[in-house]
């Protein structure tokens, strides 16, 4: 009996470590200072994007992919980045970011859904974007905690992951590709 309550105690100790320190949530920007190429905002979310998708549910199964065309467009440290999602249940959506570059590696950025102002960073590769999204009432009005993470490779082509968490449980996940539209 002392056995098996050892072994369920290591088993849930090593469920709660990798939950805790070895996921999504843990990674920082730090981590990819010195990878490349470099992510530079006015670049790489600048003229027209496509994207492409899919959002995962609480269970870990997909419950919606989409499409989105973009249009990034800057003037001086300002910029916009405008975008139109047609879901594969045939909702579409539309949003508008205002990007403000800030100090060193850091910008804000706001949209009609937010509330409040994202917090972003830029570090090597990678772009790392902190804020809470009201969620349309047909998706339940929900206010959600996000963290985005883009990756870009070698091609240019950009990987988009967020999470979405409500009471710090995550309720979704996003997995997306953007690159340059031809």
């Amino acid at each position: 009996m002392k056995l098996l309550t050892l072994c369920l105690a290591i088993a849930l100790l090593a469920m709660i470590a990798k939950t805790f320190l070895f996921s999504f949530r843990f990674q920082s920007p730090p981590d990819y200072a010195d990878t490349g190429p470099h992510f530079i905002l006015t670049e790489h979310l600048s003229g027209e994007i496509l994207s492409e998708g899919v959002i995962f549910g609480p269970t870990g199964k997909m419950a919606n992919s989409f499409t989105a065309k973009m249009v990034g467009e800057w003037d001086g440290r300002t910029g916009t980045l405008s975008e139109e999602f047609t879901y594969s249940n045939g909702v579409t959506q539309s949003r508008k970011w205002f990007l403000t570059l800030g100090p060193g590696n850091t910008f804000t950025a706001t949209a009609d859904d937010l509330v409040g102002e994202a917090q972003g960073i830029v570090s090597g590769s990678t772009v790392q974007l902190q804020y809470e999204i009201t969620l349309p009432e047909s998706a339940g009005g929900y206010t959600l905690k996000a963290t985005d993470w883009l990756y870009l490779t070698a091609d240019g082509v950009i990987m988009n992951r967020a999470e979405m968490r409500k009471f710090g449980v995550k309720v979704a996940e996003l997995v997306a590709t953007m690159r340059p539209a031809p």
